[in-house]
């Protein structure tokens, strides 16, 4: 074979090879960028502020309140509700507020008041719905003019709802209404509607009414 020839043979078979492998370079270069990209997201941190969607909800508190006072007004300017604790945590994920050692004095359209303590208190955002838990006491003192006696509930665990002054509770609450005493294994109190349902095993102790 002379030189000529071999250097036709030889360019033949360049141009045969790199044919083939022009054939198989986007197959190629696609496993190229797939591996990068596969790299790519196993080194690279999430960002978790992309979306709400990616935010990992953690119930934290974001701000803590240490011997405070919170008073709340109607659009009047009148004094609606004080709220007192030795530290207080608010969680953004619920919009509650945690309280340790409550005080809440309440005070109605009519100037009665009702004070609520426990050992633990949890309230909604709007402070109208507070959980009482431990040692849980509401009282609604009497309103001077009326019939209407002074009123405590005692328990573990007492809900109270501040706007419609509801008391409810799940679980063995004591109701003392005026001279009178009851105690229950679940109890419903509806204080506009004067209503009140006990449930499980009811007691009760009836002093009988002194003449005026």
């Amino acid at each position: 074979m002379t030189v000529l020839a071999r250097v036709g043979a030889g360019w033949r078979w360049t141009r045969t090879t790199w044919d083939r492998m022009a054939m198989y370079l986007p197959v190629i270069l696609m496993g190229v960028l797939a591996l990068g990209t596969y790299w790519l997201a196993r080194n690279t941190p999430a960002f978790l502020g992309a979306s709400d969607a990616q935010r990992r909800v953690v119930h934290d508190p974001d701000y803590f309140m240490h011997d405070f006072a919170v008073r709340t007004f109607d659009v009047n300017g009148r004094l609606k509700r004080e709220v007192f604790g030795t530290e207080g945590r608010h969680y953004p994920d619920t919009d509650t507020l945690e309280i340790d050692q409550p005080r809440i004095r309440s005070y109605d359209d009519h100037g009665a008041v009702t004070v609520s303590t426990a050992r633990t208190a949890v309230s909604n955002g709007d402070g109208s719905e507070v959980q009482l838990i431990g040692n849980a006491v509401v009282v609604r003192e009497a309103l001077a003019g009326t019939n209407v006696p002074r009123m405590e509930f005692r328990g573990d665990f007492l809900d109270a709802f501040m706007n419609t002054e509801q008391v409810k509770s799940h679980k063995p609450v004591t109701l003392i209404r005026g001279n009178d005493q009851f105690t229950a294994d679940q109890m419903d109190y509806d204080n506009l509607d004067r209503v009140m349902q006990l449930h499980g095993r009811v007691h009760g102790t009836l002093q009988p009414a002194h003449p005026k």
